[in-house]
């Protein structure tokens, strides 16, 4: 099913270079990919899909600015953490700053996946938001496409949320680890006291 390239907002200037707008961030996650991992959030989704578990995650407006540095070193520094997985938001509109990030992560051996509402072939379009290829090779698992409220699957045993997302797996040794504890919900309590709930129960999505 493919969906039509969505402008972003224009509040994308105001991120400083090297930094990342972001809804929010947890370490080890288990039911947001395979393993124990860091779970980056970003801000800004100009889709605004019916059913979107986030959608406090779409307006572009900054958030919460962080140095890919900064964000970088405090996933490295939970050795728990198996990997890191991004999500939003719309991950590609802020495809540089995340280039930057996997490539600091994947040298300290952590595997890197996506959630995008984009499809696979409108990333590797020339019309996909600049440095999508560079953020796609660095990828090793991408979850694709928008999720469709009228698609939805509603099984705790799918690792896609409606029909219509395609699951990728760029790295053979992860082939095997497509399993995660999807049906299950997770409530992440920060420092702050402010709270992170992800994960997928009955008809709610990640």
């Amino acid at each position: 099913m493919e969906t039509k390239l969505t402008k972003p907002s224009v509040a994308l200037t105001e991120i400083p270079p090297g930094y990342l707008n972001i809804m929010g961030y947890v370490d080890e996650s288990e039911v947001n990919g395979p393993g124990r991992r860091a779970v980056v959030w970003v801000q800004g989704c100009p889709r605004e899909c019916s059913g979107c578990f986030n959608p406090e995650s779409w307006s572009f407006e900054i958030n919460q600015l962080i140095a890919v540095d900064t964000l970088a070193e405090n996933i490295l520094s939970k050795p728990q953490n198996t990997g890191v997985t991004f999500s939003g938001g719309e991950p590609f509109w802020q495809a540089t700053a995340l280039t930057a990030l996997a490539r600091k992560l994947k040298a300290g051996g952590l595997n890197i996946m996506s959630f995008t509402g984009f499809t696979l072939q409108q990333l590797q379009s020339e019309s996909a938001p600049p440095d999508s290829q560079s953020l796609l090779a660095e990828l090793d698992i991408l979850i694709d496409g928008p999720f469709v409220e009228s698609l939805a699957i509603n099984s705790p045993t799918s690792l896609v949320s409606s029909s219509n997302q395609g699951v990728h797996v760029f790295n053979p040794e992860l082939a095997n680890q497509m399993t995660w504890a999807s049906d299950q919900i997770e409530i992440h309590i920060l420092k702050d006291g402010s709270r992170i709930v992800t994960g997928y129960q009955g008809g709610l999505s990640k």
